[in-house]
């Protein structure tokens, strides 16, 4: 990052050096699409203009105005629709009524309709934490005002003066967001895979901030398991970025040891996945050096957290997702799994590091920890036992750490009930071990029913939460909900993501952008740096597929197409630096 050094004089002989942050985003103007709503409509003349692109400046012409006109009983207000989620605030430009004093309005951000329609009353989960959606704001005679920093779709404006007359030339949004090609790509003969895809990588899109957050309008933080899925979508869509690396250095430099990250003890053990998978894809070998003093003494902290049988016993916040919190033989199995991949991604990073003696320990007690996990038979779901909140996450977990058989995971717990007690961050890892199991064509199937359900409710970006049980008589969130509708979003979510509290773009849900090319494309890294990687496509029951894929090198170039036999004939350019296999 590159810091610009202001001096500043004060007096004679004397000054003052402050060192000033460059903000590495830029800003786009986007007009509303459409009205959704008008409350006192009489009162509101020309509010089409306000759908017209405008140039964000005040004129003296003072035509193709939308006008609001207030009475002591009537208070125009009308709701705008963006099109698509947003990070950033509103600029609003105005007229010249016969009043020169200030306007007051109120303004409300919403990712839903219903968001941006309701009230903060305490029991709807509205609220102004991290981002204010909901406040009063004044506006100028003939002039320009932004106001607003939140992630939103509609906003709602209302006139509050009594015989008032407010002149609106233009309301635009103010997307902030990082300008950067979208290098990875994806495409199939399955249009609603194609976008979900996309909505994936937009999710993630609007999280890189000056930090990597997980939440446009809610946990606007850098939270580290939160991290992992959505460094893969920033790896597989476009490659190297330093918002990665910023944010896994803040966490670091704010968690001196023995805290865990976040005050989670897995939150420190995906810290540390995070690293191994980043150094994979983009190879860089100095910023691995950077970590060696905290990953080693981390790795160290962690060993002293297994027994001497080989159970982990971490302390702190025992926590995978909200899911499966109430679910604590869950926990305790994805705990050790989390546990034992730790130790393998220690004792190759290690290695790389030159602390050879370090990860022989790892590998010693990864051994262990494996030993005891196949002697323990971690509670599992039989073929007689419902299948609970949290137990997709525990088997999928359990299947990856090499722990129960992926294919009997799979059977007897994954692939049960297709979609039902997939969550959205811990189903990227269903999604991996459904696919360690053979069952890509589930997998697919999954992603469209899951997914593909969000997009079908009129969602741009990917939520923290989904339940399919949500949606029977659910309403679209781009819509008024009718009367004898549920409000998918008012009236659903739990823990941290009651109600309106709920984010409706969330970055952990982003699994199937990264599953997608890693899978049915079929790139996988095999080499630091992607210097080697292999290419397996697994179409399912697509036709073909085609994409391309970032590494340190360019991108690769692929295309996979189903032939009359069913065999996949593959064309694929690569980088002359990397070795492409295809076994």
């Amino acid at each position: 990052m590159r810091k610009k050094l202001i001096i500043l004089f004060i007096g004679i002989g004397s000054f003052t050096l402050f060192a000033q942050q460059r903000d590495h985003r830029t800003r786009e103007y986007i007009a509303p699409v459409r009205i959704v709503w008008q409350q006192d409509s009489s009162r509101i003349t020309g509010a089409n203009h306000l759908l017209v692109p405008g140039n964000g400046q005040s004129d003296l012409a003072n035509n193709r105005l939308c006008v609001l006109k207030s009475t002591p009983t009537e208070h125009p207000a009308l709701l705008l629709d963006f099109g698509k989620e947003l990070q950033g605030g509103l600029q609003l430009v105005t007229g010249m009524p016969p009043s020169h004093d200030p306007v007051f309005v109120r303004v409300r951000f919403g990712e839903s309709v219903s968001e941006a329609m309701c009230e903060i009353d305490g029991a709807n989960g509205a609220s102004n934490d991290h981002a204010m959606r909901d406040f009063v704001v004044s506006l100028p005679w003939l002039g320009v005002q932004e106001i607003g920093n939140s992630g939103f779709r509609f906003v709602r404006i209302d006139v509050l003066g009594d015989s008032t007359e407010l002149q609106l030339k233009e309301v635009r949004a103010i997307s902030t967001f990082r300008d950067i090609p979208y290098l990875g790509s994806f495409r199939c003969n399955d249009e609603r895979l194609n976008r979900i895809w996309k909505t994936g990588a937009y999710t993630v899109h609007l999280n890189m901030q000056e930090y990597l957050w997980d939440g446009v309008k809610r946990d606007r933080l850098v939270w580290v398991g939160d991290l992992h899925p959505e460094v893969m979508t920033v790896s597989t869509v476009f490659g190297y970025n330093e918002v990665v690396s910023k944010s896994l250095d803040l966490i670091r430099d704010i968690t001196p040891l023995p805290s865990w990250m976040n005050g989670i003890s897995s939150y420190s053990i995906w810290w540390l996945l995070i690293q191994r998978d980043w150094y994979y894809y983009q190879g860089n070998l100095a910023y691995l050096q950077e970590q060696r003093s905290y990953m080693t003494a981390l790795l160290r902290h962690l060993i002293s957290k297994v027994d001497p049988s080989g159970q982990e016993r971490l302390d702190g916040n025992r926590f995978l997702d909200w899911p499966s919190s109430e679910n604590t033989p869950a926990i305790d199995a994805g705990l050790q799994s989390l546990m034992i991949q730790a130790m393998r991604a220690g004792e190759e990073l290690c290695t790389v590091l030159g602390e050879d003696a370090l990860a022989s320990e790892c590998r010693a007690v990864a051994s262990k920890a494996i030993e005891f996990s196949l002697r323990k038979k971690f509670r599992f779901p039989s073929e007689k036992d419902r299948i609970t909140p949290g137990d997709k996450q525990a088997a999928a977990l359990m299947a990856l750490a090499g722990i129960m058989d992926a294919k009997e995971a799979n059977e007897r717990c994954l692939a049960v009930d297709g979609a039902k007690g997939f969550s959205t961050f811990y189903g990227y890892y269903m999604l991996r071990a459904m696919a360690l199991a053979g069952n890509y064509q589930g997998a697919l199937d999954v992603i469209r029913t899951y997914w593909g359900a969000m997009l079908d409710v009129g969602a741009t970006t990917f939520w923290e939460d989904f339940n399919m049980e949500w949606l029977p008589d659910a309403g679209r969130i781009d819509e008024l909900v009718p009367a004898g509708k549920k409000d998918i979003h008012g009236d659903y979510g739990a823990y941290c993501y009651q109600g309106f509290r709920h984010s409706l773009c969330h970055g952990w849900a982003s699994g199937p952008t990264s599953w997608l090319s890693e899978y049915v494309l079929g790139v996988q890294v095999v080499e630091p740096g992607c210097r080697t990687v292999r290419i397996i496509p697994h179409l399912g029951d697509l036709e073909w597929v085609e994409g391309t894929f970032p590494t340190p090198y360019g991108v690769i170039e692929i295309r996979h197409e189903k032939g009359a036999d069913g065999k996949v004939i593959s064309h694929i350019n690569a980088p002359e630096e990397i070795r492409v296999c295809m076994d």
